[in-house]
């Protein structure tokens, strides 16, 4: 059974990995063809300050923000604390039933019910006290073009974020329309993207990219003073080749603790997770996009893990190299054999080991914050003096 199981995976790997091929191939052709090119940071400016001639800047602390999310589990701490650092927020979360009439995402007629809800609710709150910005976190499953085109007519700029458009910036169709951002990016006035190709992609269907990765809150990803208890630890879900690796690893006589939906010890809190960070001489990254085989991208578990004061060792990929050190400020593997050998220097070197949690510490918390993040896009979007 678990032969046929593997084949099954690898059937499913390949079919999703030449899909993906084909998609990336396309826009590739036609981003080619068409003669585009990726918006460098002035050219955004200039188009967004075109958009809004009368916008009068404000200055950090004094701004009037929408914030449309859901929070999963990372949402709600990470960004809306560090939203509030630029003032007022108004939270709006897609998932309340209250805003689809009591339907569940799953029920027929959701999406319809609760983009009436939404927009009705941020009009009115429009009326009482005008928005400087509006930030989102969403994609083709919760709103639609015409409910994104509304939100613009509130007269504030508007950006998305979107993550891992790797294999998600179509994803699968329904009703015609795109789970992902591919129908639902061009009315936004910025699309903040944490995967460097898909650039292509956003120029092709008309938008306004940003590559800029994930961050983390140092309030909440902040060292802990625990005995190193763990030799390597793991924090996330089971899933993908995480299984096969850490059994491996274990056969090697490695020592690895492992947390989060799927693993025996089952998930644990915010608090936990950072504190097991702080608990383990090395913290386990995978890279990788569920189902696709030598294919990467920026997790934030990059960044939340150094910021804890973690000393993060994490498949190696070219989206990494321009935010750390590689070496000397978070460890990369390249294949298991490498995996093995890494942990096994780092294990026998704790002075080199802590000189690298240092200075990968010292780099999150200087460049990598949500707040950092934020700044810069507000700035962009010429709401922030």
């Amino acid at each position: 059974m678990g032969i046929f199981r593997h084949l099954r995976n690898e059937f499913k790997s390949g079919r999703k990995r030449r899909h993906l091929q084909n998609e990336t191939t396309y826009y590739k052709n036609v981003f080619s063809t068409r003669g585009h090119s990726i918006p460098e940071e002035t050219q955004i400016r200039a188009k967004i300050a075109s958009h809004f001639p009368e916008k009068v800047p404000r200055a950090k602390g004094n701004l009037r923000i929408l914030a449309i999310y859901h929070s999963y589990n990372w949402e709600g701490p990470s960004l809306g604390s560090s939203l509030s650092v630029f003032g007022e927020v108004r939270h709006l979360d897609w998932h309340d039933p209250a805003l689809a009439e009591g339907k569940q995402p799953n029920e027929a007629g959701w999406i319809e019910a609760m983009n009436e809800g939404l927009l009705r609710t941020v009009q009115r709150w429009a009326m009482d006290r005008p928005f400087d910005v509006v930030f989102t976190y969403l994609s083709g499953r919760q709103v639609t073009p015409n409910t994104v085109q509304k939100l613009r007519n509130l007269g504030a700029p508007i950006i998305n974020l979107s993550l891992n458009d790797k294999e998600t910036f179509v994803g699968k169709i329904s009703n015609k329309q795109a789970m992902g951002a591919r129908d639902i990016c061009r009315y936004f006035d910025l699309c903040w993207t944490s995967t460097l190709d898909a650039l292509e992609k956003y120029v092709v269907e008309g938008a306004t990219p940003l590559y800029l990765p994930e961050g983390a809150n140092p309030d909440i990803h902040r060292p802990y003073d625990e005995e190193k208890i763990y030799d390597v630890s793991f924090v996330g879900q089971c899933y993908g080749n995480r299984p096969e690796v850490i059994a491996k690893l274990r056969e090697a006589g490695i020592n690895v603790e492992t947390f989060g939906p799927g693993w025996p010890r089952g998930s644990v809190t915010t608090e936990d997770m950072v504190r097991t960070w702080s608990r383990s001489k090395i913290n386990l990254g995978f890279g990788g996009v569920l189902g696709h085989k030598e294919t990467y991208c920026l997790k934030g578990r990059d960044f939340e893990v150094p910021m804890s004061g973690g000393l993060y060792l994490t498949e190696h990929h070219e989206e990494l190299m321009p935010f750390y050190d590689i070496g000397r400020e978070i460890i990369t593997y390249t294949g298991f054999n490498d995996l093995v050998e890494k942990i096994r220097w780092l294990l026998s070197k704790p002075e080199k080991a802590e000189l690298i949690r240092c200075a990968g510490y010292a780099r999150a918390l200087r460049e990598h914050s949500w707040e950092m993040r934020f700044d810069r896009v507000f700035r962009m979007l010429g709401a922030l003096a």
